[in-house]
């Protein structure tokens, strides 16, 4: 057998064409492994077949997923949303950096949050978000389970606190952070745990956790909480509000679009989100 012989010009670029696919196959494999892994933690619901040709998507962002349910089906089956869009895509947001970064972008046509997400990045000017419905405003209160919380420094410390882990949240992160501060209280004198929604604060009251949480009052807590046991903290918390993306002067939509949250409204469970105002509302019959 002839062994075959290199020259050490040759060798050399053999070894480092070696080296050099051998970087590139490695790349590419892990860039796939990393592609696979999707950063995002929202989920999304879509019509279940397209609504016309038109490749244009009526992109909605909510936070909760009993709106997107019921709302869900009543874009798919709207008369002028068939006529302007090829599709509806709810995007269901599960924190604050969600709504940040797809209000911030102005990437949905129809959102539901809050007004001050809206007014600190100006998306209301930049990207013509107007204010079709509002749900209503709210007050915000230390909750506890056996006696009424004092709004004293003596009485707060070492007391373990429960609020949201959403700095957007005012009830549940902003109104009682910046109370407990007013009284001179921070991470070194009283425990601060945080949770992912009200309801696990309630979850967490309830089983001893947490002395006190701060949120709102809804008529369900009257079932198993005692309204003696709360303190207030701030009587009127901006309630969350429906912006519809008004570029042009598309009545037809604003129209459309208001029929479907008061459908939504009227069928919700819960007694906070069937309780909706509409601004400037519509009247139009062209959307049915």
């Amino acid at each position: 057998m002839h062994r075959i012989r290199l020259n050490p010009v040759t060798k050399w670029l053999f070894v480092a064409a070696i080296f050099v696919f051998s970087g590139v196959l490695g790349f590419v494999q892990n860039f796939a492994e990393i592609d696979e892994i999707s950063p995002q933690t929202t989920s999304q619901l879509s019509c279940p077949s397209s609504l016309s040709a038109n490749r244009n998507i009526f992109t909605v962002y909510l936070t909760e997923q009993s709106i997107a349910e019921r709302a869900l089906p009543l874009l798919c089956e709207n008369g002028v949303v068939k006529r302007q869009f090829g599709n509806v895509k709810i995007i269901i947001g599960r924190n604050d950096f969600d709504t940040f970064r797809f209000i911030n972008h102005g990437v949905p046509e129809l959102s539901l949050v809050k007004s001050n997400v809206v007014d600190a990045f100006g998306a209301d000017r930049i990207y013509h978000y107007d204010s079709i419905a509002a749900h209503p405003d709210y007050g915000a209160y230390f909750i506890a389970l056996r006696e009424k919380p004092a709004l004293s420094k003596e009485y707060l410390l070492g007391k373990r606190i429960g609020i949201l882990d959403y700095p957007s949240s005012r009830s549940g992160h902003i109104v009682p952070k910046t109370v407990l501060q007013r009284l001179g209280l921070n991470d070194s004198n009283i425990k601060l745990f945080y949770y992912n929604s009200h309801q696990e604060m309630r979850r967490a009251l309830m089983a001893g956790e947490v002395d006190i949480i701060s949120s709102y009052w809804g008529k369900a807590d009257e079932q198993v909480l005692s309204k003696n046991y709360i303190t207030s903290l701030e009587d009127s918390v901006p309630g969350m509000r429906w912006y519809l993306k008004m570029q042009d002067n598309n009545t037809d939509l604003r129209c459309a679009v208001q029929q479907v949250i008061a459908q939504v409204a009227n069928n919700h469970p819960r007694k906070y989100y069937r309780d909706v105002v509409m601004f400037n509302e519509c009247t139009s019959n062209e959307n049915v």
